[in-house]
């Protein structure tokens, strides 16, 4: 533990002299608005170019991140030890040769599992009630002689005789498709490229669908590859040709269709295609309308349908005709209840199942299809994490499930769901120990300046008492209807056992108490998402969880929007802010229409070119434009070279404009990713290094002192 104990964060990170960027003002009016930005030149005119090859960065940007990347390193010297510990404690809670329990498909049950010190998973199956293990795809040994390697699916066919495979090797999310022929486990010549990662076979398993990825890195198009043919030669199945849309493929759980989802950001679309028939056009389940959301399950000859339809703001469960192409045969299955979220649905031969969700607590629900009784599965603590794994068998009455909670890590079930006996399979394993009776997991509220109550989860050491003003780390995201699962995560145990509170705050954004909570959390209402985490580090501070200054938020991606927005509005809150690949260039990006992501996000956002109030609504919050002439605590940002969702401009931007205009406080640090995306690095073990560079961060942050044996 600590040799010198707790002391003030200004003497805990190194002197270092960050690099400075030449300003080079670009003006630019909208809407009788002049803005400016002195690092517009910091975005590479070949930023698709370089998602597919780092090398080809302008070098001059390079550099810069480069030099970015030393002085994060040379700040964080004093904490080269922690972070050896803090690493070596995490890697110590994870079971070096674990397993994935079996999932039974016909005469074979299928499984990944990991050599011990393995990066990467191996792919394997072995007979249906025990035999001898076949290592179908060894990631592993694949993974070798690249920076970045992750797959994306592995996929066999209906006869068990070939598999599927993608994999990302630069970051980019950019996806080549495989196949092997699994008696001698040798790869096909054919490789299709530029696809998200998703695979369906058909079902006689001479060709597969896959998802198209165009220039401009958007999901376009499924389209089906007949095994040993030539990617030019792949049939086009469907095409989006919005920018405001994206494609995604999943196969049905029957297993006689692939579903086609259409998606933007407030709307979708389903189609089917018949996997039996590689000629046969797909059906559209029921044309989009403005707002209307729904996923299908076909079951026989008919179709469940999860679906916001008809005022079902938290969604409900339709049925209808399998061969129905109109909403007017939708008929109600599972009622709308307001403030109880359906988040997911699955079926099975006999069994229709789904996971609500009611003031930010799942529960499992099942139900006969023919008789229609039902009965439900929860829990009985403060808070915690549920979530199905639907298997490989559609035939079956067991159903799979995982449950974990802040202080319990993941338990595994069968569950039959006629007996309603449920068996743990697996257990997570914490090698180096972990007992649950040494930790408390709670739920309080914090009141909003407009008087909602904003749930936060929270996790401390037993025989911690409020008053105490502990240091918290409180983390945030509150977009895009996405919840913040109380789930078990070993790897804040390095914080909380250092005497840390940690705490999820549940902001409007996300849909922890419905639909509505997410629509009151975006466009003219985005400003509830920062309000609301303010009001949750000052619950927590007048709760005596924390003190003043003594807190370290947390959050990535449009998380880091958050994080820079409430740095912006409430700097002496916090001793340190950790902002993982965040949106911070709000206003820059939503101008910019040639950007991947920029059409569909003015659904969430609002269109800055075409709308003057969106224009003046983001440009009052959007961190990168809103940073002050005042002092900021210390502050992370973390980037990856290759992110095609928040590109690495963005945070390399908001620290030059931070340096540049802060009055004190600081220092400001940005570590980027130089072979990797969105998600950071992709080893097990390796993306551990980053967490224990953020934990050391934010122990520095509320002067935790020097070295650590």
């Amino acid at each position: 533990m600590s040799a010198g104990g707790p002391r003030d964060s200004a003497s805990s990170f190194a002197q270092s002299t960050p690099p400075c960027a030449e300003r080079k003002p670009m003006r630019r009016s909208f809407h009788g608005r002049m803005i400016e930005d002195d690092y517009a030149w910091l975005a590479a005119k070949n930023w698709r170019e370089a998602l597919r090859d780092p090398s080809s960065l302008p070098g001059e940007i390079g550099k810069l991140l480069k030099a970015e990347n030393a002085h994060c390193d040379q700040a964080l010297v004093p904490a080269k030890a922690l972070r050896k510990t803090l690493l070596a404690e995490m890697r110590g809670r994870i079971k070096e040769d674990d397993a994935d329990p079996p999932a039974p498909d016909g005469p074979y049950s299928y499984y990944q599992r990991y050599r011990a010190g393995g990066e990467h998973p191996l792919i394997c199956r072995r007979p249906r009630g025990g035999g001898d293990e076949e290592i179908l795809l060894d990631a592993e040994a694949l993974a070798k002689d690249h920076d970045f390697f992750e797959i994306g699916d592995a996929a066999h066919s209906r006869d068990h005789a070939a598999l599927a495979w993608s994999v990302d090797d630069k970051g980019s999310e950019l996806y080549a498709v495989r196949t092997r022929a699994l008696s001698d486990g040798q790869d096909r010549a054919d490789v299709v490229l530029e696809t998200d990662g998703s695979i369906v076979w058909s079902l006689g398993g001479t060709s597969f669908y896959y998802v198209r990825v165009d220039d401009s890195h958007r999901t376009d198009a499924v389209q089906m590859h007949r095994i040993g043919a030539r990617q030019r030669e792949d049939r086009l199945v469907i095409e989006e040709r919005d920018p405001a849309w994206f494609v995604s493929l999943s196969e049905s759980r029957c297993g006689r269709f692939g579903v086609v989802t259409i998606h933007g950001h407030d709307a979708s679309e389903c189609h089917l295609i018949d996997l039996a028939d590689e000629n046969a056009p797909p059906r559209r389940v029921a044309p989009r309308e403005s707002r209307l959301r729904y996923d299908v399950e076909p079951h026989g000859e008919q179709i469940f349908i999860l679906a916001n339809a008809d005022g079902a703001e938290d969604f409900a469960i339709f049925s209808a005709p399998l061969g129905s192409s109109s909403r007017a045969d939708w008929r109600v299955v599972v009622p709308h209840r307001k403030g109880r979220m359906l988040v997911a649905m699955t079926v099975y031969a006999r069994h229709l199942v789904w996971i609500e969700r009611e003031n930010a607590l799942p529960r499992l629900v099942i139900r006969e299809i023919e008789s229609g009784a039902e009965h439900a599965i929860a829990f009985e603590e403060e808070a915690y994490s549920l979530a199905l794994e639907p298997g490989l068998e559609f035939d079956t009455t067991t159903l799979r499930f995982v449950y974990s909670s802040p202080t319990t890590p993941e338990e595994t079930y069968d569950y039959d769901m006629t007996t309603r006996q449920r068996v743990l399979i697996k257990r997570q394993e914490i090698p180096s120990g972990h007992d649950p009776e040494n930790y408390v997991a709670r739920r309080i509220s914090a009141k909003a300046p407009d008087g909602e109550s904003v749930p936060i989860t929270l996790l401390h050491r037993k025989g911690f008492e409020p008053g105490e003003g502990a240091p918290l780390l409180l983390y945030g995201y509150g977009a895009y209807g996405h919840s913040l699962d109380a789930e078990f995560d070993p790897d804040v145990l390095s914080l909380v056992d250092r005497g840390f509170v940690y705490a999820l705050a549940h902001v409007r954004g996300g849909t922890e108490r419905g639909w509505n909570w997410y629509e009151n959390g975006k466009l003219d209402h985005k400003p509830n998402s920062f309000s609301d985490f303010i009001a949750c580090a000052r619950a927590l501070i007048d709760a005596g969880f924390t003190r003043a200054g003594a807190i370290v938020a947390q959050g990535g991606s449009a998380g880091g929007m958050l994080m820079g927005a409430v740095v912006n509005m409430a700097p002496e809150l916090f001793a340190g802010v950790i902002a993982e690949v965040p949106f911070v260039d709000v206003l820059n990006t939503m101008l910019r229409a040639d950007l991947p992501l920029t059409p569909p996000e003015w659904l969430e956002w609002g269109n800055p070119i075409e709308d003057a109030t969106a224009f003046a609504r983001l440009a009052s919050y959007s961190p990168y434009d809103n940073v002050a002439a005042q002092n900021y605590p210390p502050i992370l940002a973390l980037a990856g070279l290759t992110d095609p969702r928040v590109t690495y401009w963005e945070p390399l931007k908001w620290v030059q404009k931070l340096r540049a205009t802060m009055t004190g406080g600081g220092p400001v640090l940005l570590k980027t990713q130089m072979g990797a995306g969105h998600a950071g690095a992709s080893g097990r073990f390796e993306s551990l290094e980053e967490t224990a560079l953020e934990w050391a961060f934010a122990l520095m942050c509320v002067g935790w002192g020097g070295e650590e044996a």
